[in-house]
């Protein structure tokens, strides 16, 4: 059966030490691997998620410590979106003033109260109250309470000169079904999942387009159960879209495929196998550096370069 929803986002950083502080001290996530980028490997990548490191709730991040700042513009995630029990909103709105953190006054947006914010290199992020969340697990060992904390995405919003292409890649593909339209905004959902099930499109036709670099979202990874779900998805990309997916890439922790939509933004196809705890037990997710073992002989070439994140 083909489970739906958002596997990962990956963005773009500043320096490490800053983005680790933010995600996972300010904003109380799970650290739940650490490792470098496959192409560069004198970079970070820092996954953050739930305690156990599930699909629909990693951000990771590629931190580099000069990186110039992004443009927003359409071709991109506009807003990265994780969902909080609907009564945890007072909460949120006083840890963001307390510890400095830029944020709008509490909205209502397809029915749910949102709080936006941004993080230190300008990346659009939001927190939504979702009734009943609560009950969901959460990671607990940080400032936040687990009473309050927060639960995974909620979904992402994505800025497009025209959506009509986007909608059925999301629909034929993915699973995603037409949830509601709110001004220039199209929501699409993800039947049977709670995390990462919403991904929103903005109509904003004329806009500049996207630059990449702090505070862009690189790309957005969606959930595959294996590898026979992975390429039945690349089959209709390839055969109803006339797309061109790339061929299947080992990540470690799940196998990706990647490709560009019509409206420019980077998708990936992530697999959910084998998942993070397959290089180092649960309890010590983002323990310790893990390399992939192309990189292993260079272990100490690596960790003298990479930069300190305490």
């Amino acid at each position: 059966m083909q489970i739906n929803g958002i596997h990962h986002v990956t963005a773009i950083a500043g320096p490490a030490r800053r983005n680790l502080d933010f995600y996972s001290r300010v904003l109380g996530l799970r650290l739940v691997k650490k490792t470098v980028n496959f192409d560069d490997p004198t970079t970070w990548h820092l996954y953050f998620g739930d305690a156990g490191g599930n699909p629909g709730t990693i951000l990771t991040f590629f931190p580099w410590e000069h990186v110039a700042p992004g443009r927003l513009g359409v071709g991109e995630t506009e807003v990265t979106a994780f969902r909080i029990p609907a009564a945890a909103v007072g909460y949120w709105t006083h840890r963001l003033i307390a510890n400095g953190v830029a944020h709008d006054a509490p909205q209502k947006r397809f029915g749910e109260t949102v709080l936006s914010f941004r993080d230190p290199d300008g990346m659009r992020l939001a927190l939504v109250g979702v009734p009943g969340s609560e009950s969901e697990p959460a990671w607990d060992n940080g400032e936040v309470p687990p009473e309050s904390a927060i639960r995974g995405f909620h979904g992402v919003t994505l800025l497009l000169d025209k959506t009509e292409t986007t909608v059925a890649i999301l629909r034929d593909v993915f699973g995603f079904v037409e949830a509601g339209l709110e001004g220039n905004t199209v929501r699409m959902r993800a039947e049977g999942t709670d995390h990462g099930g919403v991904v929103d499109l903005r109509a904003a036709g004329g806009f500049l387009p996207a630059r990449m670099g702090a505070g862009s979202v690189h790309h957005v990874a969606f959930r595959a159960g294996d590898d026979a779900e992975q390429a039945r998805m690349v089959k209709t990309l390839t055969e109803t879209f006339g797309l061109r997916p790339t061929e299947q890439r080992d990540r470690n922790y799940f196998r990706s495929v990647y490709f560009r939509e019509p409206g420019g933004v980077l998708f990936e196809i992530a697999t959910d196998a084998p998942g993070f705890a397959i290089d180092e037990p649960a309890e010590d997710l983002g323990g310790a550096l893990k390399l992939p073992a192309r990189y292993e002989m260079r272990r100490a070439e690596i960790e003298a370069v990479l930069p300190a994140l305490v």
